[in-house]
């Protein structure tokens, strides 16, 4: 009893998934009629297969359909919130690189009054 292969369904187009994916529906429904029914266990074992195949049609279709917005909003600026970069919560609060860089005004005129000192070293 051997499910469907996930690298198999990544050639398949979403059409082709969507229909394997109403076929697997179908077979899990017979197969729950027949464990109702009292039926074989070898039809009761199948079961967890068709399940996992199943998952495995939905986890490609999703991947592929995000992979696709991926692609439309690759150059736009605004990005949807489940296709932006995860990141850790800390690192998503951190400041911006511009943010870290700007200076209050006091600062800046310190910096443009009292400029670092160059020292130079005697050669021994």
């Amino acid at each position: 009893m051997v499910g469907v292969k996930a690298h198999e369904l990544r050639t398949k187009t979403k059409s082709a998934l969507l229909a394997q994916l109403k076929d697997l529906k179908n077979e899990l429904q017979t197969l729950r009629i027949a464990q109702f029914t009292g039926g074989a266990p070898a039809k009761l074992t199948k079961i967890g297969v068709v399940r996992k195949s199943i998952a495995r049609v939905l986890t490609v279709t999703n991947q592929l359909t995000k992979a696709k917005l991926r692609e439309q909003y690759a150059n736009s600026k605004f990005v949807p919130i489940d296709l932006r970069a995860k990141l850790t919560r800390a690192m998503r609060r951190r400041l911006t690189p511009a943010q870290l860089a700007k200076k209050t005004v006091k600062q800046a005129k310190k910096d443009a009054h009292y400029p670092k000192r160059v020292y130079a070293v005697k050669a021994v």
